[in-house]
């Protein structure tokens, strides 16, 4: 082979007509040395250069490749080798940005190049569309200590619930969004509150933007991700095994067969709602619904959409209409369970925003009919029972609860809660204290630490106020002593003020000096009708005799209590700081000797209190707020912030009698004071 090659070298060579190039080839092919031999075989070139790939083999080995896989591609496609609405649904668990989809984005936030979206909604309510004016009225409601109702709000169940059914839904599109709840307005067509004057109540904590300040769940306006597990906010630590095992929830089944042949069609519907197209989500649910009527999916986007333009709008209507739809959706065969209890919670609690307490109870019974070993389902019918004041259908409830499952907290917090209504002070709390440091969700409220708290302070124990602390620090409460759970942000706080302080000079000076006129006919009341004089029924009392006659009412004349003291009404009436106080009232107090009102403070923040002394016995009658004691005066007026803890004794051998006169928070702007629902 040598030879060959050699031979066509020469030849080559030769007819080149170079004698040099003919010497060169013949030493060439010629040698027989080792060294050449190792050339040749370490890949020699036949030119005398080294070997490797030339630029012609390397660009056709490119090519090669490249056409490889151009028609592996075609293969792909052609052949339909890969699903790719499966990928890209897959992919949709890493949608980190809330926009429904996987994307460059996505993929920074997944390796920490960008922060993760705060879940905010893509129109901003404020922005989007200013709220309109309220279309109705706020009812005044009424409140006592011991009383259960809801106050504008949104359940504190159906967002966690929202959240946890839907975070492992079949596909990120299909998805359900936690709908922030803005405080729209409450019907009160049939239920009945009661009277109450100083003690928080146990009620959903307002969330009335810029102005309350009540501790609320955080706004869950945007889709919840499949991927996401929801672990609810406790008192544990966040990676407590037992904790993420107890909020970790199974997949739920929100379509049934036919829905899935139209998932397309409800995925397009529901990226609308999810992008704060409202309007055109609305559209496009009913378009559904009219197309297919049997369709359980179809009718809850619409019943969802109902709801969120209800929000938008701040409309009753709207939402009446939501409610009801909620409820065709219970009503339509082969409704997924996981569907049908979605539905009727969140009709419940829409029903309880209304005012509705009695049709809201009848859904929960449904739902407890429909699911008996939901214990959750049956916590909150217990909640129903409460908000109707039937205490004790409500502890039958719990009590059921707790044989069950004995650690469960929220049944806990409650059972203590309606045991201390009924005045098993000792017996209360340590279902109050198990059920609170149990961190189950709805557990870590102010209301119940106010009330444990409470409970520890009536039979002596001293861990009340260590109780008291730790509300203050989770954001219960404004500080140990300041513990009113209806407030508004900023407004100066501090347990006595001055006439001056308060801005309403004007008003102390006509009280004090017409303070003989208001005496004389408060004593005028009592000698001619005791009845008008209506005995403090909120259990504040250790012991004692205390009544009171009241004449204003959250900003509203009591006309026949008046015509017992005209003239105290007609000098009232030029203040309409105190006349307007929808958190206040105006009354007469009368405590007989013996009578010690235990510590406790007043629903809100928003007030401050004045005590006209017209009858005052010469010693024996104090009266503690925070940490400073003061007495009464005849003709003189005591001011003090109530929603500080104060407490009274009447150790005196003769009555006292004051009056009592309610004034807005100075600071409060006039809009606050016309917006402030009535406490």
């Amino acid at each position: 082979m040598a030879q060959r090659k050699n031979a066509k070298s020469s030849g080559n060579s030769s007819s080149s007509g170079s004698g040099s190039g003919s010497t060169s080839a013949g030493s060439s092919g010629g040698s027989s040395s080792p060294g050449a031999r190792r050339e040749t075989k370490h890949g020699g070139h036949k030119n005398g250069r080294k070997g490797g790939l030339s630029g012609t083999s390397f660009f056709t080995w490119f090519m090669v490749i490249a056409l490889l896989g151009v028609w592996t591609s075609v293969a792909v496609v052609w052949f339909d080798l890969v699903d790719y609405e499966e990928v890209l649904g897959k992919l949709g668990i890493y949608d980190a940005d809330g926009d429904g989809d996987f994307d460059v984005d996505d993929a920074k936030v997944l390796l920490g190049l960008k922060e993760r979206s705060t879940s905010e909604p893509a129109v901003p309510p404020e922005e989007a569309e200013p709220h309109a004016e309220p279309e109705e009225l706020v009812p005044v409601e009424a409140e006592t200590e011991d009383s259960y109702h809801v106050e504008e709000t949104v359940s504190p169940d159906y967002n966690q619930d929202m959240e946890e059914m839907t975070s492992e839904q079949e596909n990120p599109d299909s998805s359900e969004p936690v709908v922030e709840d803005e405080r729209l307005h409450h019907d009160t067509d049939d239920v009945t509150y009661q009277v109450y004057e100083e003690q928080a109540v146990y009620e959903p904590p307002e969330n009335e933007g810029i102005e309350i300040t009540e501790v609320t769940a955080p706004p869950e306006d945007n889709p919840v991700e499949d991927s996401q597990v929801i672990v609810e906010e406790t008192n544990r630590k966040a990676d407590d095994p037992e904790q993420k095992a107890k909020v970790k929830k199974k997949k739920p089944k929100l379509l049934n067969k036919f829905d899935k042949t139209i998932k397309a069609e409800l995925d397009a519907a529901e990226k609308l709602r999810k992008r704060g197209k409202i309007e055109e989500a609305v559209n496009a649910f009913k378009e559904l619904v009219r197309k297919y009527p049997q369709s359980p999916r179809a009718r809850y986007g619409k019943a969802q959409c109902e709801d969120d333009l209800a929000e938008k709008r701040r409309s009753n209507e709207v939402l009446r209409g939501a409610i009801k739809t909620y409820q065709e959706v219970a009503s339509l065969p082969d409704v997924p369970a996981d569907l049908l209890k979605l539905s009727l919670k969140r009709r419940s609690d829409r029903q309880q925003f209304l005012g509705h307490m009695r049709g809201s109870l009848l859904t929960l019974q449904r739902l407890v009919q429909l699911f008996p070993n939901d214990t959750s389902l049956k916590n909150d019918l217990g909640v129903g029972y409460l908000l109707i004041g039937d205490n004790d259908n409500a502890k039958k409830v719990y009590e059921e609860v707790l044989s069950v499952t004995p650690n469960d907290g929220f049944a806990k917090v409650h059972y203590g809660f309606i045991l201390k209504a009924q005045n098993k002070i000792a017996e209360s709390i340590p279902y109050l204290k198990e059920g609170i440091e149990s961190g189950d969700p709805g557990t870590d409220d102010g209301r119940f630490y106010f009330h444990l708290g409470d409970a520890m302070q009536r039979v002596g124990n001293k861990e009340a106020y260590k109780w008291y602390e730790l509300g203050h620090k989770r954001g219960h409460f404004a500080s140990v002593w300041q513990r009113s759970l209806y407030n508004v942000n900023g407004l100066k706080a501090q347990p006595w003020w001055t006439p001056k302080e308060t801005g309403y000079t004007e008003l102390v000076k006509s009280l004090e000096r017409n303070w003989k006129l208001i005496r004389d006919e408060g004593l005028a009341v009592m000698d001619k009708a005791k009845g008008l004089f209506l005995p403090e029924d909120e259990n504040l009392r250790e012991k004692g005799d205390w009544s009171q006659f009241t004449l204003w009412q959250q900003g509203r004349r009591n006309e026949n209590a008046c015509k017992g003291a005209p003239k105290t009404c007609t000098l009232l009436e030029k203040f309409p700081e105190t006349t307007g106080c929808r958190r206040g009232q105006i009354k007469y107090s009368i405590m007989h000797p013996g009578t010690h009102v235990w510590p406790h403070t007043g629903p809100t923040n928003c007030r401050l209190r004045m005590h006209l002394g017209l009858v005052i016995p010469k010693e024996g009658c104090k009266i503690r707020c925070a940490n400073e004691t003061k007495t009464w005066e005849e003709g003189k007026v005591l001011i003090f912030d109530d929603s500080f803890e104060h407490e009274v004794w009447q150790d005196a051998s003769s009555f006292r009698l004051i009056f009592i006169v309610d004034v807005w928070h100075p600071e409060l702007t006039p809009q606050q004071r016309r917006s402030l629902p009535a406490i």
